[in-house]
């Protein structure tokens, strides 16, 4: 079959968390920047698609920006590449198992948080800032997509934040499982154009749309912080909890079965 049982996508995500404990600092950098940018990317795209909708399309446009976001997470998982949101289900699921430790998950998500920021802000500056794709004419949509993200609270950025990557972490659940490439960008697309179209707040994506607009000059890094903390925590939870804890719990999978299916 071309298709894993949920318990064997269990299995396979546990896998994937002993993997990525293994991995070295620099090859956390290096993907972790690679996946900052991806996403990155694919929210620059989505500002340029819908930036001279007209407004009376209302949400249908919010609709066809959501469509062509998940880009970036289809680049990160198929080219390769360490995102934090996603590894906030495939580190914990495998502490849960008892395959790795507590330190090997901190250890990622620090080294991968910074390199996701190094990118995503990369992205911002230069594409963004220096060449101009999201100030001049886009200027107004950026600074009303981060403005609105800063602007809510530290709840409803923390709600938003799990319903994010309760999302987000269901995609990769879903990429794994496929065993064909065809069959992962399917997986992933759906619940990613889903978490963007509803507005949840997605903590990498962030790290692009705010720092374009700090650095047009229209907010303030003081302003970013809270977000972050809020977002961080949020999005922790939704992937730990919804979908790690969730299935680990429902399937009991063991680490040695993912390597059975080789």
């Amino acid at each position: 079959m071309s298709l894993h049982s949920p318990k064997e996508i269990a299995a396979v995500a546990i896998q994937s968390g002993v993997a990525k404990s293994h991995s070295s600092v620099s090859t956390l950098l290096i993907l972790g920047f690679l996946a900052g940018a991806f996403i990155a990317l694919g929210f620059l795209l989505d500002i340029h698609v819908i930036n001279s909708l007209p407004a009376d399309w209302g949400s249908f446009g919010g609709l066809l920006g959501a469509a062509v976001f998940p880009v970036g997470i289809i680049m990160t998982v198929l080219a390769g590449g360490e995102l934090l949101t996603g590894n906030m289900m495939t580190m914990p699921i495998a502490w849960f198992a008892r395959q790795i430790s507590a330190y090997s998950v901190l250890r990622n998500w620090f080294w991968v948080t910074i390199a996701n920021f190094i990118g995503s802000i990369a992205i911002a500056w230069f594409f963004g800032h220096m060449l101009g794709m999201t100030e001049g004419d886009y200027l107004k949509k950026t600074v009303a997509i981060a403005t609105a993200k800063v602007n809510a609270d530290f709840t409803h950025a923390f709600i938003s934040g799990v319903g994010c990557n309760w999302l987000v972490c269901l995609a990769t659940w879903l990429a794994f499982a496929s065993k064909d490439v065809v069959g992962k960008i399917f997986g992933m697309w759906f619940p990613v154009m889903a978490f963007v179209a509803i507005g949840f707040q997605h903590v990498v994506a962030n790290m692009f749309i705010i720092p374009a607009a700090i650095f047009a000059g229209q907010l303030s890094w003081a302003e970013y912080l809270p977000n972050f903390a809020a977002v961080f925590l949020g999005n922790t939870f939704g992937g730990a909890v919804f979908v790690g804890l969730a299935y680990y719990m429902a399937y009991r999978p063991q680490a040695e079965s993912a390597k059975a299916q080789g």
